[in-house]
């Protein structure tokens, strides 16, 4: 079969620019060795965030007395939990199934692999192969669990972020390998169900990427329900010789041995460049990421990649927007890069975090003169009154030429605001018209308005 354009994998990056390349006119199919959707459907971005909706539903439970209500004999069922978890993700992904339908964009089932003269190698599960020609590929084979030494996952005892996501049981123990967004959400929804977690971090504060304001609250939140936090640590070894695991972490003031049943290793993750075909196309790669343009050319004309194994943040809205603008541009149609400055980033632990832009200490190394503003949920009615005051909204602005250079907000629903600073980056906005831009009230969202507010001395509430 001749197509325009083979994509192979069927994350957030590929299905997305499968369906972006049908519907500008170009024969397409999709090659995907699992389920459609990838690994954020079926075992990333979407069951994770069902398992948070379930712990946050039981938190709300524990703490139903706050809000004037009584409730009586409850309890998590795990394996429930579990179980809604995978219907979710199974919804999700024949979701995809329909969208490929609609599309008219064929599905091909196999592990796909480039070859010489812009062909599609597919091997299916029976070990069979089929050959497929196009004028375009594009590589979106994503990535995986990150693997250090001495920390080898084995599936049941050191675990990956897919296996902490259907265990059987509920431990009674946990230790976490780092801190980012897999770490921090897998923290707070193990810690909610009532397993007692330990989060082991190597940097000096939690979420080491975000504002240092906001590491410092999550920490403070984190203690507060339960999660006892190491930072500047590393975990050495791990015995698991015994019936659960002897945990070896160095510290400052030297070593310690935590007992737990389980370790989940949430270090990052490995792009999957292997066994696809790039050596023997002659792709150029660089320490593990395919090498390509502003427009995710690689050297070889008509091979392209995008996600997460190439250069830039490891999201699941980024490999959709890189996906759309590779094939746009594949089109013909006028497109400009995207601006990695001006990406979101979000963690949905509780209370959760998003961000934007340049931190206070990245812009100060950058030598800029800025003005900080911030509003504590605290005083915020809507938050009171949800019972979910914890957090903050934290902007910073060029104090020579106006630029909104960045935004660090932690809290309920904050993932929900983000955009607003998204787009306002985007069009250039002021603080100004920020604080002239009426906001509805009660709402979370007037904690922009405020923080802008307190940036330029204006600010009313606080």
């Amino acid at each position: 079969m001749q197509y325009d354009l083979i994509v192979i994998g069927s994350g957030p990056g590929g299905y997305v620019a499968a369906i972006r390349a049908s519907q500008l006119g170009l024969k397409t199919a999709i090659v995907e060795k699992e389920s459609l959707g990838g690994v954020c459907l079926n075992w990333g971005c979407i069951p994770t965030k069902a398992l948070l909706k379930s712990a946050q539903v039981f938190e709300y439970l524990k703490h139903a007395g706050d809000y004037g209500i009584t409730v009586n004999d409850y309890n998590a069922d795990f394996s429930k939990v579990i179980g809604r978890s995978r219907d979710v993700a199974d919804g999700m992904s024949k979701g995809v199934q329909f969208l490929m339908k609609k599309n008219k964009i064929d599905v091909i089932n196999g592990i796909g692999k480039i070859k010489q003269g812009k062909k599609v190698e597919v091997t299916a599960a029976d070990g069979s192969t089929t050959s497929h020609d196009a004028q375009h590929i594009i590589l979106a084979t994503g990535a995986r669990s990150r693997i250090l030494p001495g920390l080898e996952q084995d599936g049941k005892k050191i675990l990956g972020y897919r296996e902490a996501m259907v265990l059987p049981n509920k431990p009674e123990s946990m230790v976490i390998v780092g801190s980012g967004a897999i770490g921090c959400e897998f923290a707070y929804f193990y810690n909610s169900m009532g397993t007692k977690v330990t989060l082991v971090e190597f940097m000096p504060n939690i979420v080491p990427i975000e504002d240092e304001d906001i590491s410092k609250q999550l920490a403070r939140s984190f203690k507060k329900s339960g999660i006892s936090i190491m930072t500047e640590s590393s975990v050495e070894s791990v015995d698991t010789s015994g019936n659960g695991c002897k945990v070896k972490v160095k510290t400052k003031k030297g070593e310690e041995i935590i007992e737990c049943d389980i370790v989940l290793s949430a270090v990052g993750i490995t792009p999957n460049i292997e066994n696809i075909g790039l050596e023997e196309v002659g792709v150029i790669t660089d320490k593990g990421k395919v090498i390509v343009n502003d427009y995710y050319q690689t050297n070889i004309p008509g091979v392209y990649a995008i996600g997460d194994i190439v250069k830039g943040p490891a999201l699941a809205h980024v490999a959709s927007a890189e996906g759309i603008l590779c094939v746009e541009k594949i089109a013909g149609l006028p497109v400009h890069p995207i601006n990695y400055g001006n990406i979101p980033g979000c963690t949905y632990s509780s209370p959760e975090i998003a961000s934007v832009g340049m931190t206070e200490k990245a812009a100060k190394e950058a030598g800029l003169e800025i003005k900080i503003g911030k509003f504590p949920f605290s005083a915020s009615g809507k938050a009171k009154a949800s019972g979910a005051s914890d957090g903050f909204v934290k902007v910073i602005f060029d104090a020579k030429y106006g630029e909104w250079l960045g935004a660090h907000l932690i809290g309920m629903n904050v993932t929900e605001l983000i955009a607003e600073v998204v787009v306002a980056r985007n069009l250039e906005t002021t603080g100004h018209e920020i604080i002239k831009s009426i906001h509805p009230h009660p709402t979370m969202s007037e904690a922009i308005m405020e923080a802008v507010a307190d940036a330029y001395g204006e600010v009313i509430h606080m």
